[in-house]
Order: C-alpha cells, then structure tokens, then sequence
C-alpha cells in the first residue's frame, strides 16, 4: 500500500522528485531500513547522505535529499529539497492534515513511552492505530512519526518529549492532537530549568497545539498542579489522580509479584482493571489512558478489559527469569528498568522490588534477596548529588535487603547505606557488570535502574549471559 507518491512527497515539501515513485514506509536508519521505504538523509552524527547508496541497494523506494549524493546516479529515484529536516517536518505536517484520525499527544517527566505504549495496545482494538517507535518523541522524532502516518488512521498516539525550553511547542503545533496529556511533573531535565514550576510550564506548552475543542489530560495529585491547570486555560481540562477532587479517581491499587490489580472512578462510573506487571506509576498510568480514550470518543471499558495486554518495553520495567543452573533449574528475577532514571521513577522502581518475595533456600546464600544495583540519574542540576542522597530515605528502602551502586553521584546513595544494606560501589557500570555475577545468587530479586546514560544496562546484559553461558 503506497505511503507517499512522488507527486504527493513533492507536493508537500515544495521539492523535486527525480522519476515517478511511490514509498510504503519512511526510515532514518540503513540498519532497519525496509524495501519500499523513503530514506530520509538526516544530517545527526554523521551526514544521512553517505548512506544514501547504501539505502537504494537495499531496496529503499526512494530517498529525500539536499542534493544527489556522491556514487548515487542522477536517475535515482530521489525527493531533492532545500534542507532534509524542515522537509520531513513538512511531510509529516501534511500527513497530519490529510487524515481524519483522532490524535493524542503525550509528554510527562515519567511515563510518556509506557503511557503511549498502552494507548496504542487498547486503541487498537478500537481501530486502526498508528503510534511512534520506541521513544521517537523530539525534533525529528514527532515528524517521522507523523510521516509514517497512513492517511486511513483512526487513532494516532504522538510522544512529545524535550530536554530543553521551547523544544514541546512546536511539536504541539505540528501534531494538532484533539486530546493532550501530561503524565506527570518530576526532577527531570532539571538542570536546563530553574525549578519544578519550570518544567511543568515547558510540560503544559502540548496544550497550545490543541485542536479547537481539544481537552487537557492534567495530573491532578502534583504541587504543579495549578501551572499545568494555567497552561491549559481556554481549554476543557480533565484531571486524574488518587486524591479527591481529581475528576477521575485512582480509589484502589494493590501490587503482587505479576501485576498490578485496579479500581478507578471515571466520571463518577466504576473501572476494574489489571495491568500485567508490577507498579503503582502504572497503574496512574493506565489511569490517564482510560480518559484518553474516553475524550477521544472510544470505548473506555473495553479499554479497561484491554489493558492487561500491555506490557512494558525492554529497560523500563520488564520482568524475566534468568536460568543460573540449567540441570538444577536455579533462577533469580530480573528487573530490567536501565533505559531512564529520575527520583520520582526511581522511588517506584523501589516500591515495585519491595513487593517482591524472593525465594529462599535454593542458591548459595540460603536467604533469598531484594537486590537493587543502581547507576546515576542524569541530568537533575545543582541539587543532583543530595538527590541520590535522599533515596536513602524512601519509605521502601527498608524492605530492599543491598544496594549496589555505580556512577560518581550514587557514591552519594552508598555512603548513607548501612550494615549489610550497603553493598559494593564502583565507579563505573563496566566495573558493576565485571563482578556482577558475584553478587547475585539464585533465588534473588534483582532490580536495575539508572539513566541510560549511565549505561547501567551493561550490568543487565552481564546478567543475561550469565544464563546464556549454560544453555
């Protein structure tokens, strides 16, 4: 089914086509690139450019250009425009204006990627859903993904994600969603900003995309509650949240080692609802998804029969048994939650391996463990050392039996750790993942958190070949 003709990718951008070609799919990246794909060269590390030969060899149904590259013939089948990254953004400005889907736009500190995977899993059912890859959710994120949109789409999900001011509005603007979302206002990015107040007002900018007669999805439980409410002024704004006075109530949420069991008000009407892993951010989650898609004009109790059908993706949250002993069949619990790391996500991450019931009696230590192994969280500003300092002090940590630490700021963390609590530090997540295998033992819980860029992921891989080695 053809994505964009020539004449229409022409058309939109305001570029040439060189031959009369027609794409199913739009890619950045010749390592996924897809027969029929328009190859956008988008100049980021390296220039797009010099894969452009590469992307045609592979079956690339054409590719947008600023000129015709070197070793590429002028017969290729190419869209040549002024600049690649406004022309994508002019793609998929037109892709948005050609369909008569209903669009959500989602951001938030915490959350955006698991709230947008949830609604594409229960809106899916209600017809046909296009949503962003991965964490697709910046400057050249929100334009891809809105140029992959077919034109037959029902429900579109757009995550809108920043690092810095200014950078949501434009996005907003470009997406036009008829409901938009903040998930929640957390100490991330802080260091670009002088205060929560700050992030929540840069957070509230998705609403000045709003179609006209759009409604405002706001997290009613914040301190910054009221900027997000400001933000949305002019607009229908609906809050959810677990204390009174939200207008959608999280009124019951009970953790167990599998899922997450559900109870929730929704304009005075009764949900139940399980979601199939372990955590009550998700279920606040699940909760903002459930009034989504009753603003959106769907189904919100079949939503909720729906929901369980989501799973987090890998690195935020995901659950595994990881085989130590292969005759004997000796596992431990993986908690694989390395992608994104923020006081808020992490206080949750605890309370979900506190939850957790080891299982006694079958490693080397007798006793089974609660082990979290923790790398820095990132990018949190001047106060970002007494940050990690204060984990030390969340109500769950008491029923978390080590903590290892790695990265200069979780030394911070460790040095408040006592008695057996306090478990090995190294400087670096190389160091963690070398001598991981001597701190875990069958029949532990092991939770892994940190900021991506800590690369504490290594000690999960590390984890992961553990098992690998013995099948």
């Amino acid at each position: 089914m053809s994505l964009w003709t020539a004449k229409e990718a022409a058309k939109a951008t305001g570029g040439e086509a060189h031959g009369d070609w027609s794409v199913s799919g739009v890619s950045i990246d010749t390592r996924t690139i897809q027969p029929g794909d328009l190859f956008v060269a988008l100049k980021a590390a390296r220039d797009g450019h010099e894969f452009v030969a590469q992307a045609l060899e592979k079956g690339a149904g054409a590719a947008l250009v600023s000129h015709i590259p070197e070793g590429v013939s002028p017969d290729a089948p190419l869209l040549i425009v002024d600049d690649v990254l406004p022309a994508l953004e002019a793609l998929g400005v037109a892709a948005r204006a050609r369909t008569h889907a209903r669009v959500v736009a989602v951001t938030g500190s915490v959350g955006k990627t698991s709230t947008k995977e949830m609604l594409r899993a229960v809106l899916a059912r209600q017809g046909k859903t296009h949503a962003a890859e991965a964490s697709y959710n910046n400057h050249w994120g929100v334009p891809l993904t809105l140029a992959r949109m077919p034109a037959d789409t029902d429900y579109a999900v757009i995550e809108i994600g920043m690092s810095n001011p200014g950078e949501i509005e434009p996005l907003a603007h470009m997406t036009r969603p008829h409901v938009a979302m903040v998930t929640t206002v957390a100490a991330a990015h802080l260091e670009a900003f002088d205060d929560l107040n700050g992030i929540a007002q840069e957070k509230g900018s998705i609403f000045k995309g709003l179609e006209v007669g759009g409604v405002a999805i706001i997290n009613g439980d914040l301190d910054t509650t009221p900027v997000l409410r400001g933000a949305a002024a002019g607009f229908e704004t609906q809050s959810f949240g677990a204390h009174e006075g939200n207008d959608h109530r999280l009124t019951h949420v009970s953790l167990t080692p599998d899922a997450t069991i559900c109870k929730a008000e929704i304009d005075g009407q009764e949900q139940l609802f399980k979601i199939a892993t372990s955590g009550r951010h998700f279920a606040s989650n699940a909760l903002a998804v459930l009034v989504a898609v009753k603003a959106l004009g769907a189904d919100a109790t079949l939503a909720a029969r729906d929901m369980e059908m989501w799973q987090p993706p890998e690195g935020r949250g995901t659950r595994e048994e990881i085989t130590l002993d292969a005759p004997e069949g000796l596992t431990l619990t993986l908690i694989d939650d390395a992608f994104n790391a923020n006081p808020t996500s992490m206080a949750a991450s605890l309370e979900v391996l506190a939850s957790m019931t080891p299982v006694d009696g079958v490693g080397r230590i007798h006793k089974g463990r609660r082990i979290a192994v923790l790398g820095d969280m990132l990018e949190l500003g001047l106060d970002e050392v007494q940050l990690h300092a204060d984990i030390a002090d969340l109500p769950y940590m008491t029923g978390i039996d080590v903590v290892h630490c790695c990265g200069p700021l979780m030394h911070a963390l460790w040095a408040r750790l006592e008695g057996e609590q306090q478990g090995v530090f190294a400087e670096s997540a190389d160091e963690m993942a070398a001598q991981i295998h001597r701190l875990i033992d069958a029949g532990d819980v092991v939770l892994i958190k940190g900021s991506k860029g800590s690369y504490v992921s290594k000690a999960v891989d590390a984890i992961r070949k553990m098992s690998q080695s013995l099948s």
